[in-house]
């Protein structure tokens, strides 16, 4: 089994049961999106190539912990031999911190409005980001909206400033007011991330209320000017309802702008708890197109540096895992 089919069945199971000698210091723990709340995560790596795995004692698949960080995958009657991953904060060398991690709107695929989440404080960042430094090669900020969207991006542009001084690239994923691209860049922020989340408008208005698609677009074609192509990022889910066909379009659309599209496979939560999570046949199709779509106009996502498309945990990611 080759790597990019390995990866989309296990992001098809989503999980694993983790067995073996103690892995501690290998689980991390989410403080937004739909794994928030959960009892935690492990990166499993085969050479340069990760994935992402909650741990579930459910799960059909085991990953036997042999100690030092070496371990054995078996899925399906195969094993496979590879390590686990130390997250530095969420993720593989980076400093990947929730500022808030509460939110006012309430999306259908989400927990954290759910959750007693709490705002972290600018101090508390910059000691939390001094603790990895020497683990890391980027960090990125993402955030629900505590009280409103223009003091979350107010409170975000004051993280920024103070995480300066330590000369990391800087990725930052919020969503996105008027004037957050020129905000961002200003400050010397390398990448930004506003997230479509649905492939279509109407997915869009069902799964977000409150929320304006169309701000978000406003924000990726400004932040193409800015940041330049190939900097500037978007999660579209996959499992939301959309066709193979809706998740092409939407692709063409900001691949045609500049945009790299990511791919993500939906994490059933929320109020879509009970939605399966997409096929591994699925995922390798839509990876086949969105591939054809990046190298006609001319995007590569192994450039990145920072942010979700650095750290290809939780996506099949052209490029990087083809």
């Amino acid at each position: 089994m080759e790597w990019i089919q390995l990866k989309a069945r296990l992001l098809e199971a989503g999980s694993a049961r983790l067995s073996g000698e103690p892995a501690g210091q290998y689980i991390s723990r989410s403080a937004a999106g739909p794994s928030a709340g959960t009892s935690g995560s492990l990166f499993f790596a085969m050479g340069a190539r990760r994935v992402r795995l909650g741990l579930d004692e459910a799960s059909p698949i085991e990953i036997v912990h042999q100690g030092g960080g070496e371990a054995d995958l078996f899925i399906d009657g195969e094993q496979f031999c590879g390590r686990l991953e130390p997250a530095a904060l969420h993720c593989p060398r980076q400093a990947y911190i929730t500022v808030s991690g509460t939110c006012i709107f309430h999306c259908r695929y989400c927990s954290v409005p759910d959750l007693p989440g709490r705002r972290k404080g600018v101090a508390e960042i910059v000691d939390l980001v001094e603790s990895v430094v020497d683990r890391v090669d980027a960090i990125a900020i993402t955030s629900g909206v505590a009280t409103s969207i223009e003091e979350e991006e107010a409170y975000v542009l004051d993280v920024v400033t103070a995480l300066l001084p330590f000369s990391i690239p800087i990725g930052v994923s919020i969503y996105p007011g008027p004037e957050t691209p020129a905000r961002l860049h200003a400050l010397g922020v390398v990448e930004v991330k506003f997230n479509l989340e649905a492939a279509t408008q109407a997915l869009f208005r069902k799964m977000c209320p409150g929320l304006s698609r169309e701000a978000i677009w406003e924000a990726l074609h400004q932040s193409v000017l800015l940041f330049g192509r190939g900097r500037v990022y978007s999660n579209v889910l996959v499992g939301l309802g959309e066709t193979d066909e809706d998740l092409e379009q939407v692709m063409q659309d900001l691949a045609g702008i500049g945009v790299i599209p990511l791919l993500r496979p939906l994490t059933p939560a929320g109020s879509l708890a009970d939605r399966p999570r997409p096929s591994a046949d699925r995922l390798l199709r839509l990876c086949g197109i969105h591939e054809r779509i990046l190298r006609q106009a001319g995007l590569d996502p192994g450039r990145a540096l920072t942010m979700c498309a650095a750290c290809t945990g939780c996506d099949l990611v052209p490029g990087r895992d083809t």
